[in-house]
């Protein structure tokens, strides 16, 4: 119930031949919008905010593709 959901499944490689791993992106993304929500809310912990954006998810019926990064961030802020 804790684990993100993975919604790629298709593999990559780079032209420089490089093995990308299909869940790498969502990674980063999911990276950077932590970083972005931990800035801007100092005051919660990364717990919080991982689970603020669960919370998202699941009222989007299971699912984060299909939305915005900034979506997702202004929803899980309403949140905290």
């Amino acid at each position: 119930e804790n684990s993100l959901q993975k919604t790629s499944t298709c593999s990559s490689v780079k032209s420089s031949g490089i093995f990308v791993s299909p869940y790498a992106l969502n990674l980063s993304s999911f990276t950077k919008l932590i970083k972005r929500l931990q800035e801007k809310h100092p005051g919660f912990s990364r717990a919080e905010i991982v689970g603020a954006v669960q919370e998202v998810r699941r009222m989007n019926k299971g699912v984060l593709s299909g939305l915005a990064i900034s979506s997702i961030e202004e929803k899980a802020s309403a949140i905290l």
